[in-house]
């Protein structure tokens, strides 16, 4: 993978001029895909996606804290990507003990699936108190898909690079002290520019009162009154052909307590 310092020295000024919002990174790559993709709100971060023949599983979780209240994720899936080993984000129970399991940035080839980890601060200070996040970037049944898992900090030029512009986005707006907050994932959204925005760490039922710290969904949409939101249950399939054509739009998905 082209490292950091490459990558600035390339994308200068002239070239990110250029190419603008359209930046491409290379797991965007067309294949030959049919069907729809399925995504499976499964509580906080942890959601699974179905498609192209893989069922791809990110950030299953300890039920404790903000997750008290949802069941641990033990579905089917061929690959497992966490974005960091915290109980919230990469708590990998024994469902998963044979399962291809992606945890560290790089890139990987799933199948016909080409999947890109790129490291991230966990908190507001560089990763000096939580560590590194890792955001996942991938295309899978011909959409172009970015979990950003616990990001913290602001989305990097380089990082904007290496992820590329997502058709679907999801990112954490929750807050706390090592995800964004309403107004950070605003920001976020804005740098990325993505067709389709599912939030993830949000206050839900599920949470302990006395050991969560986060806020719910509705403080990040108030901040987005031009953009349409949909509610829909906790599984939305969706194709290339019924992405927005222009703007974009906010899909909250609901857990099925």
């Amino acid at each position: 993978m082209m490292n950091r310092r490459n990558l600035l020295k390339y994308a200068g000024a002239g070239f990110l001029g250029t190419v603008g919002l359209g930046l491409t990174s290379k797991y965007q790559s067309s294949y030959a895909q049919t069907g729809p993709l399925t995504i499976t709100a499964l509580g906080h971060t942890a959601f699974l996606f179905t498609g192209s023949g893989k069922r791809i599983l990110v950030n299953p979780f300890k039920a404790i804290g903000c997750t008290a209240g949802y069941a641990e994720p033990k579905v089917a899936a061929d690959v497992v990507l966490t974005s960091s080993r915290m109980f919230d984000e990469g708590f990998v129970n024994s469902t998963y003990d044979n399962t291809q399991l992606l945890e560290e940035p790089g890139d990987y080839t799933v199948g016909v699936l080409e999947v890109q980890g790129v490291s991230m601060p966990h908190d507001r200070i560089g990763g000096r108190r939580f560590g590194t996040n890792v955001a996942w970037a991938w295309n899978q049944s011909g959409i172009n898909v970015v979990h950003l898992g616990g990001a913290a900090a602001p989305i990097a030029i380089e990082d904007r690079i290496l992820l590329g512009r997502p058709d679907i986005l999801l990112l954490p707006v929750g807050g706390g002290p090592k995800a964004y907050g309403p107004e950070e994932a605003v920001e976020a959204v804005r740098s990325l520019n993505p067709k389709i925005v599912i939030p993830t760490h949000y206050r839900t039922q599920a949470a302990d009162a006395d050991a969560c710290d986060i806020v719910g969904v509705e403080d990040f949409i108030d901040l987005m009154p031009d953009v349409p939101v949909t509610r829909g249950d906790n599984t939305f399939s969706i194709s290339p052909s019924a992405l927005p054509s222009s703007g974009m739009r906010i899909e909250v998905l609901s857990y099925a307590f």
